[in-house]
């Protein structure tokens, strides 16, 4: 097997995108970005606390939900997080053995796996509820979207999805920051993303942010986000 992966933070800034690269799991986080927190307490600093505590987690076999709020507790516990007023992040985890691939997927970081078909898995409630322009009162409350911040609860409202490894070929756990290539510019499929070097990948939408810098052919609140992916290729 092959993993690969690929980052850079947007331009002038430094990146709250982390990856960890463990030798059955990948963990793929996107640090919520917050103007009004200190810069030791940002969304680059709880994502890679996360990571961290995820890649102490993940050698054992209890479900990534539990994981995951697991690792949400021990923050709180160990630095005092409060509900509401924490940095937070987004999650993709994928973990496998010889028998199974397991996915997990928390807010806007996507899994997607392919082989015989290609299998999808995203958690759409953020986008479902961008029209709203208070849309952070809907921040991990039931009937809005969740995203790892400082309640545990959010771990068991992750999505997860399981494949047999004799029929997936590869899997891609990925931020926003890439997926947008897919989902909003339309630049990729995501059959275009297990095959294109990955520095390609994250390149063309750049390319392509720096051309719409106006944003009027895709209208967004920043030019440029972090980028982080992961490809993992079973059949290498």
């Amino acid at each position: 097997m092959k993993i690969e992966t690929a980052e850079q933070g947007a331009p002038g800034r430094v990146t709250e995108d982390r990856i960890r690269v463990l030798p059955n799991a990948v963990v793929v986080l996107d640090g919520v970005t917050s103007r009004t927190r200190p810069p030791d307490r940002n969304g680059g600093w709880y994502a890679s606390k996360l990571a961290d505590e995820l890649v102490r987690l993940l050698d054992g076999t209890d479900p990534l939900t539990d994981l995951l709020a697991r690792a949400i507790s021990n923050l709180v516990a160990e630095h005092d997080l409060v509900p509401g007023d924490s940095p937070a992040a987004t999650a993709s985890v994928v973990r496998w053995n010889d028998d199974t691939i397991e996915a997990l997927v928390l807010c806007d970081s996507p899994v997607v796996a392919f082989g015989r078909s290609t299998r999808v898995l995203e958690d759409t409630r953020l986008e479902d509820l961008r029209p709203d322009p208070d849309i952070l009162r809907w921040k991990n409350k039931a009937g809005g979207y969740w995203v790892a911040e400082a309640d545990p609860a959010a771990g068991h409202q992750a999505l997860t999805a399981t494949w047999r490894r004799e029929e997936t070929e590869s899997v891609i756990a990925l931020t926003d920051g890439v997926s947008c290539g897919v989902s909003v510019y339309g630049l990729f499929s995501w059959e275009d993303l297990e095959q294109l070097p990955l520095g390609e990948v994250l390149d063309r939408i750049r390319e392509a942010e720096r051309d719409d810098s106006e944003h009027r052919l895709w209208p967004r609140h920043k030019t440029h986000d972090d980028q982080a992916i992961a490809r993992i290729t079973f059949s290498a």
